[in-house]
């Protein structure tokens, strides 16, 4: 009962859903109906109203293009007006207003690019040619200005102004040398922590405008024009400067024509000149050069290289004369001066000249470095060998300090002044024990100084002066080396040694001189033992007093005119023959005395006591006859 009641329901249903379908597909079909009747009307409209659409394109079109047009027009107008008042402004030249000019340049440029580029304007061929003839009319007088603005602020530097530049220790002495003469101390401190004040030698404020102009030139590609200007006007400043400082060239031949007192006093100057050059000069040619040029970094370095090569050259030149003149032993300092400036001044050439356009300068000091150490090595081969085979017939016939030794022994000191440099010179050469070098060089040097001594030695007829001469020039040799550093290199053992060698010559200097007259007062038999009183006569007493006397006075009158002029040993000698003199004739006065005082005229025979002796004894050696005209 339930199940047909639902199924009747159901029924009803189905049959209300058949009907409301029917209903919908009838109002879509009428829909469809509508709408194809609006499309028709649409596209009926839409070709109806097609001319209209295309007459309205073609107007905002023509607007559109006539606005372009204006536009251009105003941006050619504009760049006419622009050309026009930079024409004006090269027209008045660049010296009124350099920056407006250079503005007024490069809107002669801007215009040759605007019409050039754009190749719509088919006119504008005449706008173009006559910018690029005002571009150049402009570019020529900037060259002008460049070389008016360079020129009027390049002047010579005044040798007071570079010596205001260097550390106070190095600025010349106010008696007006101009920071000439010897130029070693030392005792002067170490330059590498000493201030050098590159000077200013174009005014900072002109710099940028001689950029500026730099840059226009090689941006029109005027760098050729540049290079000569820069070059020529530089170059002939930075030579002045050099001159008015001193700096002159000289050839080998004008080294060799010149006396050694002017030669030295030139190397002194010199040695200043290049530190001056090196460290002042060629620093500021450098640092203006990199800052006009800056941005053109391969024209730049050749621009400095160029405008410094002469100057180097003749700084240069003498150095390379004085390296290549005939060597002698006093070159040697003034050698060895000016390799350790060439190596003081090494860091800063390497540094100013590192640029490849500067590479033959930079080789060329490099060479000259090395050109001085080799000779000054050769001159100290020359020096051992001119010691060893000196034969000045200078005689110094009171036996004192020959002038040879004095000269070889201030060679010495001085060549102790300059350790530190001939560190540096010995590793030019590879050494590797610079301190152990020095040490050998000085003993070779002593050593050949001690040869020749001993050959002039030989020139005496007096045994005993032979050895006084040598005992005196050994020691002065040994006391000057204790009180050198020479000491620290020959060592203590070369000291003790050469001090024994100096008594061997005193003790022959007493054996030789004294041993005779000890003779007189010794009395032996012709046995072994000494003959008593009795066995002596009177008249063979008599006989060795009269024997001592007269030997005695010689050796005193002879003796007195040699010289031993350190106090020190020539007291110590002097002692040395009273200890031996003194007790042998108070002993033999003592024994023989009375017999000759019981005589007939004993002081004929006795003519000295004992403290006579003594007196005269303090006379010996001091050279008194040489130095003082007889009365």
């Amino acid at each position: 009962m339930g199940v047909a009641q639902a199924m009747e329901a159901l029924t009803e249903r189905a049959g209300l859903m058949k009907e409301s379908l029917q209903k919908s597909q009838t109002i879509t079909d009428n829909m469809v109906g509508i709408l194809g009747s609006f499309d028709h009307r649409l596209s009926a409209l839409e070709t109806a109203m097609r001319p209209t659409q295309i007459r309205t394109h073609s107007i905002r079109r023509a607007h559109e293009n006539i606005d372009k047009a204006l536009k251009a027009a105003e941006v050619i107008l504009d760049q006419f007006d622009l050309t026009r008042k930079a024409e004006a402004k090269i027209l008045r030249g660049p010296h009124e207003d350099l920056e407006s000019y250079l503005e007024a340049i490069d809107q002669l440029r801007s215009t040759i690019k605007f019409f050039s580029s754009n190749k719509m304007f088919k006119n504008a061929t005449g706008v173009v040619t006559h910018a690029h003839n005002m571009l150049s009319k402009a570019l020529s007088k900037l060259e002008d200005e460049f070389r008016q603005i360079l020129q009027n602020y390049s002047k010579p530097m005044e040798p007071d102004r570079l010596f205001e530049c260097l550390p106070s220790n190095l600025r010349p002495s106010t008696d007006g040398e101009g920071g000439g003469g010897k130029s070693h101390d030392p005792h002067q401190k170490s330059l590498e922590n000493a201030i050098f004040t590159v000077p200013t030698v174009i005014p900072p404020r002109v710099l940028p405008l001689l950029h500026d102009l730099a840059q226009q030139m090689v941006q029109a590609g005027h760098q050729q024009q540049l290079f000569k200007t820069y070059r020529d006007t530089r170059a002939a400043v930075l030579e002045q400067s050099l001159k008015k400082l001193g700096v002159e060239r000289l050839s080998k031949d004008d080294v060799q024509r010149m006396q050694w007192e002017v030669l030295e006093a030139k190397i002194g100057n010199w040695v200043h000149y290049m530190r001056i050059s090196v460290k002042l000069l060629f620093a500021a040619e450098k640092k203006i050069c990199d800052q006009i040029l800056d941005g053109v970094a391969s024209l730049r370095d050749q621009c400095f290289g160029e405008v410094t090569a002469n100057s180097v050259a003749v700084l240069l030149s003498f150095g390379e004369a004085i390296a290549k003149s005939k060597r002698s032993p006093e070159k040697l300092f003034v050698l060895l001066d000016m390799y350790e400036i060439m190596r003081e001044v090494q860091p800063e050439i390497e540094l100013v000249f590192g640029s490849q356009p500067c590479t033959e300068m930079k080789e060329s000091a490099l060479n000259l470095t090395k050109r001085l150490a080799q000779t000054a090595q050769e001159t100290f081969a020359d020096f051992e060998e001119a010691v060893e085979k000196d034969a000045t017939k200078t005689a110094v016939m009171d036996g004192t300090v020959h002038p040879l030794t004095s000269y070889v022994i201030n060679y010495v000191k001085f060549l102790f002044d300059y350790q530190s440099t001939l560190r540096l010179l010995f590793q030019e050469f590879d050494s590797k024990d610079p301190d152990s070098e020095l040490g050998a060089v000085t003993t070779r040097i002593m050593h050949a100084l001690q040869n020749n001594l001993d050959g002039k030695s030989k020139q005496y007829k007096d045994a005993a002066l032979t050895q006084l001469f040598l005992m005196n020039n050994v020691h002065y040799i040994v006391r000057s080396v204790r009180r050198s550093e020479a000491k620290d290199l020959l060592g203590d053992d070369w000291v003790q040694i050469h001090r024994r060698i100096v008594q061997q010559h005193a003790n022959q200097y007493k054996r030789v001189s004294w041993a005779k007259i000890l003779q007189c007062l010794t009395v032996q038999s012709s046995g072994s033992g000494p003959i008593e009183n009795s066995n002596i006569s009177r008249a063979a007493v008599k006989d060795r007093f009269k024997t001592f006397n007269s030997q005695f006075e010689e050796l005193h009158q002879r003796q007195c005119q040699w010289t031993v002029p350190d106090s020190e040993l020539r007291e110590s000698l002097r002692l040395a023959v009273a200890e031996v003199l003194l007790p042998a004739f108070r002993s033999f006065l003592k024994r023989f005395g009375p017999m000759i005082e019981s005589g007939k005229n004993p002081q004929k025979y006795i003519r000295f006591t004992p403290e006579d002796l003594e007196r005269m004894l303090n006379e010996f050696f001091e050279g008194k006859t040489w130095s003082e005209p007889k009365r």
